[in-house]
């Protein structure tokens, strides 16, 4: 019996609700919702540039969802590793949502794989900002990542309140899908997350498939799992004006055929992939030169770092340099804009949770061909929106942008129906389903200290 049965113990005999069903449907008597969170992000700050070093989805998850939050008078204050002696112990980030700066570690130089050393430094300056208050004043943990549910598993031992814990990725999921040549992810965040899983009283997934692994790969109890679809700045990420304004601001051809790739520079997301595929269509079709450009936005990370120049030397081998524009990463109202400019996006990504990229595209009215791996299958509609594809076979992906080259109307029709498909993936919906998850975990931890006195 898994540690998660016998703490539940007689409440087992609920009836057992889908993935993804509002929690209030199993619930007799809704407490109030939780007043002030601790949010945890131990290895990357909300306040980074996405696309670069280790900032990506997750920083943009993190800073909507907080501020959606605080919309909805659900205080955050997001915790996070300090990486700059100059920073201010805090930030406002937005009305109702702090970020705190902890001192864990040498500021500058730290790679990821070296953090779990420093968690006990950083829960340190956690428990430190919590004795300056009054008892109770955070009413929930919700931790991001596993370094991060280490923290705060400790942390909601402590304080008495619910740990909501959200893996993003997991090490025996990537381990199981790695690109060539990539680094698998150590024993030790296996071990990690195992701990994780059963320790939290809620794990928010981000598709019933990240679900269903967690079930399978870590025996997590399949009703405290929710499901939450991530969601898309609507404000943000939209058509605005259109295709042609978006590449005469970027200085991009008015008709070329431009399949764009967008995000951090590191074998899982594959932008080689995208290399080889554009490669498979200048050797069919040398004319498509004079009217194709392939911008790759982002920067290097993880596994990545080792070989920065590694994408620049595999466009020069392939011939292609005159085609492939690199741009670092960029803010998201430029990005916007490169979504809105591009023909397509192209996600040849090995393992994704869920693929925000995708639904920031579709969101500005461009098509996406991607992996159907992870939740790209819910972020993409095949066939609709875009395209998905099975394997890593660069001539796969040339064979899905072929129709782009043969059709330039492709582009705006798939891109009106890619844009009426992302409507559906709004923040306010994704922050009311999470303020939902947090006031069932409450609910329960009440239960559970009444039924033993």
């Amino acid at each position: 019996m898994s540690q998660h049965a016998s703490r539940l113990g007689g409440l087992r005999g609920r009836s057992h609700i889908p993935f993804g069903a509002p929690p209030h449907q199993r619930l007799r008597r809704i407490p109030r919702r939780p007043r002030r969170i601790a949010m945890l992000s131990v290895h990357t700050s909300p306040l980074h540039q996405p696309g670069t070093g280790d900032a990506g989805g997750m920083n943009v998850y993190i800073v909507e969802l907080a501020r959606r939050l605080a919309a909805i008078d659900i205080e955050v204050e997001i915790f996070t590793r300090a990486t700059n002696a100059a920073l201010p112990p805090a930030v406002e980030l937005a009305p109702g949502v702090l970020v705190r700066h902890v001192d864990a570690g040498p500021y500058e130089g730290l790679a990821k794989e070296d953090l779990p050393a420093q968690l006990c430094a950083f829960t340190h300056g956690v428990m430190q900002a919590w004795a300056g208050h009054r008892p109770g004043h955070y009413d929930l943990v919700h931790s991001h990542y596993w370094l991060s549910g280490h923290v705060g598993w400790l942390a909601a031992e402590r304080w008495g309140v619910p740990l909501v814990h959200a893996m993003h990725t997991m090490a025996k999921v990537k381990n199981a899908a790695l690109a060539a040549g990539d680094t698998p992810e150590p024993a030790a965040r296996v071990i990690g997350e195992q701990q994780i899983v059963r320790a939290a009283d809620r794990l928010i997934a981000n598709t019933a498939e990240e679900a269903e692994e967690l079930v399978r790969h870590y025996e997590a109890a399949r009703e405290l799992v929710a499901v939450v679809h991530p969601g898309v700045n609507l404000d943000r990420f939209r058509p605005a004006d259109g295709r042609a304004a978006a590449r005469a601001r970027l200085g991009l051809p008015a008709d070329a055929l431009i399949p764009l790739f967008a995000g951090r520079i590191q074998p899982l997301k594959a932008p080689d992939i995208l290399l080889h595929a554009v490669a498979h269509l200048l050797e069919e079709d040398p004319s498509l030169r004079e009217r194709m450009v392939v911008p790759v936005v982002g920067g290097p990370s993880g596994s990545g770092l080792a070989k920065p120049e590694g994408l620049h030397k595999l466009a020069a081998r392939l011939g292609i340099c005159d085609v492939v524009r690199f741009r670092p990463p960029c803010a998201q109202d430029e990005l916007a804009d490169w979504y809105r400019a591009a023909s397509v996006l192209v996600m040849p990504s090995y393992s994704e949770s869920f693929g925000l990229v995708a639904i920031e595209a579709q969101a500005c009215g461009t098509p996406v061909v991607a992996a159907s791996v992870g939740g790209l299958p819910v972020a993409v509609r095949d066939g609709v929106s875009g395209t998905l594809i099975d394997g890593h076979d660069p001539a796969d992906y040339a064979r899905a942008l072929r129709p782009f080259v043969q059709d330039p109307g492709r582009a705006d029709r798939m891109g009106a129906a890619a844009a009426g498909h992302a409507q559906s993936f709004g923040w306010d919906t994704a922050a009311a389903a999470t303020a939902e998850v947090y006031t069932d975990a409450m609910r329960e931890r009440r239960h559970l200290r009444s039924a033993h006195g």
